[in-house]
């Protein structure tokens, strides 16, 4: 069984350092924004648990979009790899196939 969704893309920023993970996402209906950075997840629009355990993405939630992003993170002014990546084309880079 494969690791959840979040879990996959913490790994991937693991992995890659110097890349931040905006993820664009729906959660029955509400929409959320995650920066992953470093094996963090952290939502920029509701409260994010104190408990690392506790996952940000929840096993329901709908991705719109991902955006790759130069590390460090600046909200005033990101740097973008990639935008507007969906799941399928994300996946594959978690494979290495891109």
């Amino acid at each position: 069984m494969l690791p959840s969704i979040g879990k996959r893309l913490e790994h991937y920023t693991t992995q890659n350092p110097e890349e931040v993970l905006l993820v664009s996402l729906s959660v029955r209906g509400n929409l959320d924004q995650v920066v992953i950075f470093r094996g963090y997840s952290s939502s920029l629009t509701r409260p994010t648990a104190f408990d690392p355990d506790v996952p940000v993405l929840p096993l329901e939630a709908e991705i719109l979009k991902i955006d790759r992003l130069q590390s460090p993170y600046d909200p005033q002014a990101p740097r973008y790899l990639q935008q507007g990546l969906i799941w399928e084309e994300m996946e594959l880079l978690l494979q290495g196939l891109i």
